[in-house]
């Protein structure tokens, strides 16, 4: 396959993408995590792998800066801290890596970010069901359908998609998108200390 071909299949899955999620249901997710910062609850952000990656992508983006000046946001990566990960992962199982992670950091009203190519990666789903249970509210980006992460979310972008190489290249568009928008609303806003 040329590059040129490579990039044509990229731009059609975008352009899926584009169809399938709408204005008002972006919107309706940037509202979530931005009511969720401006009352002092955290965004956490989870993945596996490559959505390991870009979870912490996301993460460094909210905490420093994104395109502008704005104080630091409330966005913790549950993917970054290795002692932590391998630690649950030896004593409870890599299943919970998350979860319990979750279980430390969460706050009602707080937003849990998990990014699963299949929608079906154990540990995000457990996570989800845990934020849940602690009064967070959720947004998954995965691939086509959902997977199980689709039942709990309440903000889901299922990419159209079962390559798992566009449906990343689709996240990195959506969360770009999120940051941007996201940032504008906090604009020249310092931390007060």
């Amino acid at each position: 396959m040329s590059l040129a071909s490579y990039l044509a299949e990229a731009v059609k899955v975008l352009d899926a993408a584009g169809q399938v999620w709408s204005d008002a249901h972006v919107s309706a997710a940037i509202r979530t995590v931005v009511l969720a910062l401006r009352e002092g609850k955290p965004v956490l952000v989870c993945g596996n792998g490559g959505s390991a990656a870009d979870a912490m992508h996301i993460t460094a983006e909210m905490v420093g800066r994104f395109l502008l000046q704005r104080r630091a946001l409330n966005v913790i990566c549950l993917c970054s801290n290795s002692s932590v990960i391998t630690a649950l992962a030896n004593d409870l199982g890599y299943e919970d890596v998350f979860s319990r992670q979750v279980e430390a950091y969460a706050q009602p009203g707080g937003v849990l970010i998990g990014l699963s190519t299949s929608g079906k990666s154990l540990n995000v789903i457990q996570a989800f069901a845990k934020a849940r249970s602690m009064g967070m509210r959720t947004v998954a980006l995965t691939g086509e359908g959902g997977g199980d992460l689709a039942a709990l979310s309440d903000h889901l972008f299922a990419v159209p998609s079962r390559n798992t190489p566009a449906i990343q290249q689709a996240h990195l568009c959506l969360y770009h998108y999120l940051c941007q928008s996201i940032e504008e609303e906090f604009e020249g806003e310092r931390t007060t200390s």
